[in-house]
């Protein structure tokens, strides 16, 4: 689907405010089964290569905050990477106000619900809707919406005049995330006893980030790629006449 048409919004008065302790937050359920394993996959691939820092958040339908026009407006993206966060992780236990305790998210990605489409709102009236939101009231540079069913990513990238523009792919379907120095794409396969479609990183070299298991797999790989060489080298040398100190 190509990016909403958008009118130039009116004037927004947005503030960065502390949320309220008694502030009731959503806390609406995920649509499927399958949205917690998407969004934890992309986490633990970071983490393991090393590409999630100290300061950094990953949030998994969690609740972003802004105030607008006086009101408190919060979306939970199915998955969201903040690059740094300025106070204790105590502070944002509850849910994330950009600017006051930290950095605008680099990417955020909505997994394509089955109801509403409400990924696509670019409604600008309270509660404004989560496009409208995440491309003019916060800002994000990078916004995804991964449809599970298809297996298809749209990848919006704003631009200077604050809009988002639909990105086209790069090689092998994939998508650069400049703040992250990785590509985002899709990948075919299974996980956690799901066979489908997952999103995955890639870094500037074109290798993918692996899984836990998948490091696992590697290693177990590496270890028998070692014992047949030292017993081929074993071979070798009881071949010459000598016997191998192993």
């Amino acid at each position: 689907m190509p990016a909403p048409a958008t009118t130039l919004p009116p004037a927004h008065g947005v503030t960065w405010e502390q949320l309220p302790p008694d502030f009731i937050l959503p806390n609406d359920p995920v649509d499927n089964i399958h949205q917690p394993a998407l969004a934890a996959a992309l986490t633990e691939s970071l983490r393991l290569a090393d590409r999630l820092p100290e300061q950094a958040l990953t949030a998994t339908n969690y609740g972003i905050c802004a105030t607008v026009n006086g009101k408190v407006v919060v979306k939970a993206p199915d998955w969201a990477y903040i690059p740094v966060i300025t106070v204790p992780r105590s502070d944002v236990e509850r849910s994330y106000t950009p600017r006051l305790q930290g950095a605008i998210p680099s990417l955020v990605l909505e997994f394509l619900s089955d109801t509403d489409g409400s990924e696509y709102s670019i409604k600008e009236t309270f509660p404004p809707g989560k496009f409208f939101f995440y491309e003019q009231i916060l800002q994000v540079p990078n916004y995804g919406i991964f449809d599970l069913a298809t297996g298809s990513l749209e990848f919006y990238r704003l631009q200077e005049e604050q809009r988002y523009t639909l990105e086209s792919p790069q090689e092998q379907m994939r998508f650069w995330v400049p703040e992250m120095q990785l590509f985002l794409g899709v990948w075919q396969g299974k996980r956690d006893h799901r066979d489908g479609s997952w999103l995955r990183w890639w870094d500037d070299q074109g290798q993918l980030l692996p899984w836990d298991t998948e490091k696992i797999d590697q290693e177990r790989q590496r270890v028998e790629q070692e014992r047949q060489r030292v017993e081929r080298l074993a071979t070798q040398l009881r071949a010459a006449g000598l016997e191998p100190e192993l």
